[in-house]
């Protein structure tokens, strides 16, 4: 454990930052689970909106750094992805 005082400042601060990345990363994959299970049942309109759901939370992720842009890019891309399908199916 730290000692000096700009150590325990840091490490305060690393346990917050870490407690709201938890809390963004598990809203992001739970929206990205909406969008799969939309998919999985051929539900266009759930997915769609879903998908919107999902890409905003993963650029607003990405912005403050949770995930890394290029990773959040290819994400949103692969659900675009396998919504659009859905139309192809049909």
């Amino acid at each position: 454990m730290a000692n000096h005082k700009s150590a325990l400042k840091r490490h305060r601060q690393s346990l917050k930052r870490r407690d709201r990345n938890r809390a963004v990363k598990t809203r992001v994959r739970n929206l990205i689970k909406r969008v799969r299970t939309a998919v999985e049942q051929n539900d266009r309109e759930a997915a769609q909106q879903a998908l919107v759901d999902a890409t905003s939370a993963l650029d607003k992720a990405a912005t403050k750094k949770v995930f890394h842009w290029r990773g959040a890019a290819r994400r949103i891309s692969r659900l675009h992805q396998a919504v659009n399908k859905i139309g192809e199916a049909s």
